[in-house]
């Protein structure tokens, strides 16, 4: 579905008008329609059918309890990579088997957490980590399920801070040491080698660096299936990206095609980590516009949203649609839209194409339903935005806006 479209000249998210959502709660808010994202989850969950799979959605991409309850609801697990995300997994009802535990610095207080709730797997990014998980899982008297993270060394053809799979990268073990690697984890007093995993990186558009990936993991199974490592769960790794300006993603019927003939073969259940392809185009951030500004050189729009609001711009140098929240006619004229943070990197879009806007306007910034409140932060002393979700004709605050007090909460004088 199109979450958000123009009806009488007026944005709306599902059958909610984004004017009554900004006059309710205020903006800048994060607004996220729960249908997208269960069609979304659906959608994948039915190209996987022909094979035995686990969605373990990518709660990084957006921890809100409200939005990974309900993909909990419908047997979504989740892919967590910290404690705290662990933490909230739980407190969003997601039964411990459906969790997997991803990360390259996993402390030994987390593995603890995570064996003492019992999760399904540890995806486990070193040599070194394997020593550490063996130690604590036999401290505590009990094995811990593992699956090691292969590095295979493949060009996921994205922004080179969201690639992960190059031989480069801070993640996985080199695909050249994964048997050794595999074969001292076999002996391990303190561990269940149950998987192989891979995560090459993320907001992918082509199909190939996920084949060239998959090709060289069920390599390495097979392989190890001969050594008498018996692999049960192999798992993707997410990383299907979406339409922010003019990508033309897969599918996840295109997506699926590609991987299903190799994994039918391996016979093992397979895990798909996605977050943004569930999320990323079910949320836009609504902000209003302070004050338009124009100097000899340049035109901006001051808008209350900000760089801590959403940092990808700003990061990633990441294009986000820019919406008129009631739709306007006329021509177009380039401006910055920048937020109020004392940064000359504090900006939402540079030089983009819009009608002419006045102060107290609305704005829809789109595609913000991944990393964007879950990368936001409280500098310049800003408190973080409310979150909203959507369904049908209603709408419901799923985060409060932070206060004053929220900013101090914790700290002391002495």
């Amino acid at each position: 579905m199109e979450p958000f479209e123009y009806r009488g000249g007026e944005l709306y998210c599902e059958a909610v008008p984004l004017r009554h959502v900004a006059d309710s709660v205020g903006t800048p808010t994060f607004v996220y329609s729960k249908t997208a994202i269960l069609e979304a989850y659906r959608a994948l969950d039915r190209a996987f059918a022909a094979v035995p799979h686990l969605i373990c959605y990518a709660m990084k991409a957006n921890g809100n309890l409200a939005v990974v309850a309900a993909l909990a609801r419908l047997g979504a697990g989740v892919d967590v990579v910290s404690g705290g995300e662990l933490f909230r997994a739980l407190r969003a009802g997601v039964p411990p088997k459906r969790i997997i535990f991803a990360g390259v610095g996993k402390t030994r207080e987390e593995m603890r957490e995570a064996l003492k709730a019992d999760i399904l797997m540890f995806n486990v990014e070193s040599g070194a980590e394997l020593r550490a998980l063996d130690q604590v899982a036999q401290e505590m008297g009990t094995r811990a399920p593992v699956a090691l993270r292969v590095n295979p060394d493949v060009d996921p053809q994205t922004h080179k801070y969201i690639a992960t799979g190059l031989k480069t990268s801070k993640f996985g073990i080199p695909v050249a040491d994964a048997l050794t690697e595999y074969e001292e984890a076999a002996r391990m007093a303190g561990l269940q080698v149950l998987g192989v995993q891979m995560h090459i990186g993320s907001q992918l558009t082509a199909l190939s660096p996920f084949a060239d990936s998959l090709a060289r993991v069920a390599a390495l199974v097979k392989e190890l299936r001969e050594r008498r490592v018996e692999i049960q769960i192999v798992d993707v790794g997410g990383g299907l990206g979406i339409r922010y300006k003019d990508e033309r993603p897969p599918s996840e019927e295109e997506y699926a095609a590609t991987l299903l003939p190799v994994l039918k073969e391996l016979g093992a259940t397979v895990l798909i980590e996605p977050g943004r392809a569930i999320v990323g185009n079910a949320g836009a951030l609504l902000t209003r516009v302070l004050y338009p500004k124009r100097t000899p050189e340049k035109r901006f729009l001051i808008v209350d949203a900000a760089m801590n609001d959403l940092i990808r711009p700003s990061l990633y140098e990441s294009f986000h649609e820019i919406r008129p929240v009631r739709e306007t006619a006329g021509p177009r004229v380039a401006m910055d839209v920048v937020g109020p943070i004392c940064e000359s990197g504090d900006f939402l879009a540079k030089d983009r194409e819009l009608p002419e806007i006045a102060a107290g306007d609305l704005l829809a910034v789109m595609s913000a339903g991944a990393y964007g409140f879950a990368m936001s932060s409280q500098y310049n002393a800003r408190p973080r935005a409310a979150e909203v979700l959507v369904e049908r004709d209603r709408f419901r605050i799923v985060r409060r806006r932070e206060t004053y007090e929220d900013l101090i909460a914790g700290e002391s004088l002495e």
